[in-house]
């Protein structure tokens, strides 16, 4: 019944239409009525952050393209020896630093190897990509690291980074890749000038940005989108971002503190006001030391020691038997990033609070190591993952897909932590108090279980420390 009389009132509705508005419904030809428009694909420029599919993406799930249908080989790119013959300080440099161990390093190979079994290879070319580019587009490169060339082994080299000519955004080995461009060697580089007998140079404003950093130096989960690395993210927010500082600026210069170094390129090439060294010196102090550059581990120990500062706030005094409360304040003065920043599963800073009486008994401390990790109640400053249950991520990345808390400290940033304690009787006045800010690229526990127990004690860097003397009353 209800259908019949919204039947009827359609029709008298219709009957009511002016005559010329019914004329022109009558006189609609098919070409007349709305269609499906075909239209390009307007979303190009989205920062998608990951590979989308193999057909944008040939070493799928890393982003990396080389823009042309010939395969790769090793023969295309020169050696870093070859590069270092007229570009002899620059190679210095570079040599032992943790981008010419991208691929060497123990610690990443050991992840790898964990990976590329848990996930039967489906992560392989996107660790691969950035830790050793070259080995990726040629197809050399495979966990076990066997029947590799040279080249391939020599992780971050010259050949990679100044034959990147393009990059498809932002994370995940976005880089394009593009050995003999014109048909002979090209270098890109960041000098609009400069010229060599030995290859052909174009200049690349990628070059001098964060955005080729950017390109390695974050990382998506591949499948999930998770950030896992946001290192260039994290400066993108910053306000060195904001006040035109690179990453170059800091990591490219000869330490802490120094903006630029006058020089050339090669003992024959002209004199400039600006010569990026290449020592990439970043927070990793155990890994160059373990693969024989002590210059490059102390280095890395410079830089940490002038990222930050502790500063435990004014108290005059304490009182026995009620709850009292110390602050410490810790800031991060000299990171253009989150501070620790890398390898969630790893850089961990904290702090090493205790109290001590005239006596020199250490009445109350929290930070020490027990068991290979922070003890726990440590006012540690990380990013935890976890997985779908809400369990947390130590190691095995692949199973995350959320961050469960983030401690760490932004660029010009700071975080005041309170320790709470009842003061025991007995002690005596004054009461001394320290704070150590201390760091590590991995918990001992972490490298244990991926070397084995006893290989090397991980190596803790003391950042800054903070003591004041209190009486009681």
């Amino acid at each position: 019944m209800r259908f019949m009389i919204r039947i009827s009132t359609v029709v008298a509705l219709i009957a009511i239409l002016p005559q010329h508005l019914m004329a022109e419904i009558k006189n609609t030809t098919a070409e007349d009525n709305f269609k499906i428009v075909q239209h390009k694909n307007n979303a190009d420029k989205i920062e998608h952050g990951i590979a989308l599919n193999n057909d944008t993406s040939p070493f799928y799930p890393s982003r990396a393209t080389t823009g042309s249908k010939t395969k790769l080989t090793s023969s295309m790119f020169d050696s870093p020896e070859l590069c270092g013959s007229c570009h002899i300080e620059i190679y210095k440099q570079w040599k032992g630093s943790m981008h010419s161990n991208a691929w060497r390093d123990p610690i990443y190979r050991a992840v790898l190897a964990l990976a590329s079994k848990s996930t039967n290879g489906a992560v392989d070319n996107l660790c691969i990509g950035c830790h050793t580019p070259i080995g990726l587009v040629t197809g050399e490169a495979t966990p076990s690291g066997e029947n590799m060339s040279e080249v391939s082994n020599q992780g971050v080299q010259c050949s990679f980074c100044h034959n990147v000519s393009d990059t498809t955004g932002v994370g995940n080995g976005a880089f394009v890749l593009t050995p003999n461009l014109h048909g002979r060697r090209l270098m890109f580089g960041p000098f609009k000038d400069a010229q060599s007998a030995f290859h052909d140079t174009a200049y690349s404003e990628l070059h001098t940005k964060s955005e080729f950093c950017g390109q390695c130096h974050n990382v998506s989960h591949p499948f999930n989108k998770l950030p896992i690395e946001r290192t260039f993210d994290e400066w993108k927010d910053s306000w060195y971002a904001g006040q035109n500082i690179q990453c170059q600026d800091c990591h490219m210069t000869m330490g802490p503190g120094v903006t630029k170094k006058s020089g050339s390129a090669t003992p024959f090439s002209k004199n400039r006001e600006q010569i990026y060294t290449h020592y990439f010196v970043g927070g990793n102090v155990m890994v160059p030391k373990m693969l024989g550059s002590e210059q490059h581990s102390n280095l890395a120990e410079q830089m940490l020691r002038a990222a930050a500062t502790i500063e435990i706030l004014p108290k005059t005094s304490l009182r026995f038997e009620t709850m009292q409360t110390i602050s410490v304040k810790v800031s991060n003065i000299g990171a253009g990033h989150k501070l620790p920043t890398g390898f969630p599963e790893g850089r961990e800073m904290w702090l090493d609070f205790k109290m001590t009486d005239a006596k020199g008994t250490v009445f109350y401390q929290l930070g020490k190591i027990k068991d290979g990790v922070t003890e726990q109640g440590t006012k540690s400053f990380k990013v935890i993952l976890g997985d779908k249950q809400g369990n947390i991520v130590d190691l095995k990345l692949w199973q995350a897909d959320r961050v469960l808390y983030d401690t760490r400290i932004p660029a010009k940033g700071y975080s005041i932590v309170d320790y709470n304690f009842v003061l025991p009787k007995g002690i005596t006045s004054p009461i001394t108090v320290t704070a150590d800010l201390n760091y590590w690229s991995f918990p001992q526990k972490i490298v244990d279980f991926l070397l084995g127990k006893n290989t090397i004690a991980v190596p803790i860097t003391k950042m800054a420390s903070a003591t004041i003397t209190l009486t009681t009353n």
